[in-house]
């Protein structure tokens, strides 16, 4: 019968005095060692789908999910990420009114992060305003077509970001990163009109 491998990896090899069968040799070789590495798959959807039986995911197993770039460890209960793919930072549509650069801080971008396994996305940049209307509404949506699914937040994710002192009482504002994908910014008014608002280094989870 088989003997294990000299590594303790429980991987099963075709010894000599096992009666000739190479199909089988390259069965148990496979079972052993493929279980063993780097997993691909298109989801987790499609990983849930192909893991299952005999086939379960065991302690130690790694995947990765080529949709979201994500490599997973399955630590003997669930599937905990351990890293993110080389994230490109993606440049926001913005909507009517807002341009890009404010106060030199640069293209208002986002890219998705992973930190201690829990994914999350991270802005960069600022946005100007060259003019606001006499009375500004009380709240304005800073993009024009909504941030992709992916790095749309499970729940509302409230934080403050800063705002130019300049034609403004306030030096902060309230951004809501919303579950539809939309960056809503609140506390504009008559005596709050910054010439820009910096998303720089903000970062919420998902």
């Amino acid at each position: 019968m088989p003997t294990n491998d000299s590594y303790g990896q429980g991987i099963g090899l075709w010894a000599l005095n096992d009666a000739p069968d190479i199909p089988g040799a390259i069965a148990a070789l496979a079972a052993g060692t493929i279980p063993r590495g780097v997993l691909r798959f298109a989801s987790a959807s499609t990983r849930g789908a192909t893991l299952t039986g005999d086939r379960a995911p065991v302690g130690g197993m790694l995947t990765w999910l080529q949709d979201v770039k994500r490599l997973d460890l399955y630590d003997g209960g669930q599937w905990v990420a351990i890293s993110t793919g080389a994230s490109l930072w993606t440049t926001i549509s913005l909507a009517s009114g807002f341009a890009h650069n404010g106060n030199n801080n640069g293209t208002l971008q986002y890219r998705l992060l992973n930190i201690s396994g829990e994914d999350s996305i991270q802005f960069r940049g600022a946005v100007a305003r060259a003019s606001w209307p006499t009375t500004p509404e009380g709240n304005y949506v800073l993009n024009s077509t909504a941030l992709p699914a992916a790095v749309r937040p499970q729940t509302l994710r409230t934080v403050t970001v800063p705002c130019s002192d300049a034609s403004s009482d306030r030096i902060a504002l309230k951004l809501d990163v919303q579950t539809n994908g939309f960056l809503n910014v609140f506390g504009t008014g008559a005596k709050v009109k910054p010439p820009w608002i910096s998303l720089n280094g903000t970062i919420v989870s998902l």
